[in-house]
């Protein structure tokens, strides 16, 4: 999860704005092969017991390398946003607190962006990329 990725998405222009197929590697394969199955992973360490995103090969709260897939309840309430409006479509971009814990950078779709509010419920969809996995996202709930 560490590679970027393009996650600008409007669902009014779904065939037009085109999300970029993340780039998998060994470290991210199992969460994008989850995410084809419409499953949203996160790590959990079993040495501290804090979950994170981005999943990743060691726990960053205490650097132990015993850290486990979990899925997530798909669950969350937006930390904060922002409303790219100068895009020739704008879109929302955000970070989402999961139920679980961890909070993760993704986008906020198939909503009128002028409603959204810090604090507010959303729950997980999963948008198509060109040629790749789908990418999780979310909508209000």
């Amino acid at each position: 999860m560490a590679d970027r990725f393009d996650l600008s998405f409007s669902a009014a222009t779904a065939a037009a704005n085109k999300i970029a197929a993340p780039p998998v590697n060994p470290e991210t394969e199992h969460f994008w092969e989850a995410a084809g199955q419409g499953k949203l992973l996160y790590k959990k360490c079993a040495a501290c017991g804090e979950p994170h995103f981005y999943p990743r090969p060691h726990c960053p709260f205490c650097f132990s390398d015993k850290v486990e897939w979990q899925e997530a309840s798909g669950r969350g309430t937006v930390y904060t946003y922002s409303v790219m409006r100068r895009a020739p479509v704008p879109y929302a971009i955000a970070y989402v607190t999961l139920a679980e814990g961890p909070t993760m950078m993704t986008n906020i779709v198939d909503c009128d962006l002028d409603a959204l509010r810090i604090g507010q419920p959303v729950q997980l969809v999963f948008k198509p990329s060109d040629g790749g996995p789908p990418v999780p996202m979310f909508t209000p709930a």
